[in-house]
């Protein structure tokens, strides 16, 4: 049995506000302040928890808040604010806004709470409205858009902003690098989770296929050794070192989180094996032998070097152990049914 994700941490690093962003070891860093990144990552975890206890459903409320504050009234989303609440930047549709559409859907789709779910509901209309010329953001939108559906089946909002990220997040040609960038960057497998998502949603069987095999290929780069050994933070491409460092939390949550889609679409149980070595990674399975994840306060560790882990515990990490341990009990369910 996994351990249970455990939330202390993630509320040691949270306030009224919302998430603070970076921490020295265990103990946040009020001078970087908040980020919308993090917090839309948290709104995920936390809304789809099962049997939230009390303190989930506050922090969920929190990140809710935080969130809807960060929408204009074009359905554009601030990212930044400092410690003391100002947004400290402009309203875009980059990364962030993705992340929101992705948080917003989350929880309007699996809160049992109906004032959230509106909440959630409403905001995301606004903002389905939108579109990025950036893959990643569009990705991380349909993720948003899939899950409205799964609410409001028909939404014409939510069909458009799919069937428009469908044609941007459309494969390359070249087989022997079927990547849209010269090298594998950052929340790799969030790409072919939204293949996976599109297909499923808008009944379309050739989009649904080329995200499982883009999602196959994926792993396959990601795999050294016979356990996961993830691309770097300085990215990857054909020909590169392995084992790479300094691998990051991140990818193996998203790899986490393309695995479980894809099972959902398809019901195939290698989806389930692939996910266990996402848990696995966190658990000390991974190219420095080293646990990532406190079983005793919930806190992720920032990334794996060759002799150990960068030993801060922040936001991004601290999800991403979350939200894998999350999906994999989940999977564990459903291995037994």
């Amino acid at each position: 049995m996994y351990p249970a994700p455990v939330f202390d941490h993630l509320a040691h690093l949270s306030t009224p506000i919302g998430l603070f962003e970076h921490a020295l070891l265990t103990e946040p860093r009020p001078e970087h302040g908040y980020c919308l990144d993090d917090v839309a990552r948290a709104l995920v975890v936390t809304a789809r928890q099962p049997h939230p206890t009390s303190q989930v459903e506050g922090l969920t409320a929190t990140y809710l808040r935080f969130t809807l504050f960060a929408q204009d009234g074009l359905g554009r989303f601030h990212n930044r604010r400092d410690e003391a609440g100002r947004w400290t930047d402009a309203a875009t549709v980059e990364d962030h806004w993705g992340r929101a559409l992705w948080a917003l859907g989350t929880a309007a789709a699996t809160t049992p709470d109906a004032r959230v779910r509106g909440a959630a509901l409403d905001a995301a209309a606004v903002s389905l409205e939108r579109r990025s010329p950036w893959w990643h953001a569009m990705a991380y939108a349909a993720l948003g858009a899939a899950e409205v559906l799964e609410v409001r089946p028909g939404n014409r909002a939510a069909l458009g902003l799919l069937v428009d990220a469908r044609t941007l997040l459309a494969q390359p040609s070249d087989p022997s690098w079927p990547w849209p960038d010269a090298r594998l960057t950052y929340a790799n497998a969030l790409l072919p989770e939204a293949l996976v998502a599109i297909g499923t949603a808008l009944a379309d069987a050739a989009t649904l296929l080329a995200g499982l095999e883009l999602l196959h290929w994926l792993v396959e780069q990601e795999t050294h050794d016979g356990r996961l050994s993830m691309t770097p933070v300085g990215g990857r491409r054909p020909g590169d070192e392995r084992p790479g460092f300094d691998q990051q939390p991140i990818e193996v949550a998203a790899l986490a989180e393309a695995c479980w889609r894809a099972f959902c679409a398809t019901r195939q149980e290698v989806w389930l094996a692939y996910l266990d070595r996402c848990v696995g990674w966190f658990l000390g399975d991974n190219d420095s032998g080293t646990r990532l994840y406190d079983g005793v306060t919930g806190g992720g560790y920032d990334g794996l070097h060759a002799h150990g882990v960068n030993q801060n515990q922040g936001a991004e990490s601290t999800l991403a152990a979350l939200s894998t341990l999350q999906l994999g009990r989940l999977a564990l369910v459903q291995a037994v049914a």
